[in-house]
């Protein structure tokens, strides 16, 4: 049964968290499809640009990642102190 984030995050047990995304279908984020032969193998690239800018806008930390061929696996840690010390304005502007 889906738990909602607020009760699944608890800080105050732990800062670091294990995230898995798949994809649905026999759908490829990366590498290549054995069946029709294309090759998803830019989207790599992508993705790991993408989780260093989002970590750079939000208080999140990557400690390790995989991007493989149907999925992926981020190990984050959760920067309180560093969001506490954002202003108004700096959530403001990251938002």
């Amino acid at each position: 049964m889906p738990r909602a984030r607020n009760q699944q995050v608890s800080l105050s047990d732990t800062p670091y968290y294990h995230c898995i995304s798949r994809c649905v279908r026999r759908a490829y984020l990366c590498g290549e499809d054995a069946v029709t032969g294309q090759s998803y193998e830019h989207r790599r690239q992508w993705v790991e640009e993408q989780l260093v800018l989002l970590a750079e806008v939000f208080a999140i930390d990557v400690c390790a990642y995989a991007v493989m061929s149907n999925h992926s696996h981020v190990v984050l840690h959760v920067n309180q102190a560093r969001a506490l010390g954002w202003s108004i304005e700096e959530v403001l502007e990251k938002y």
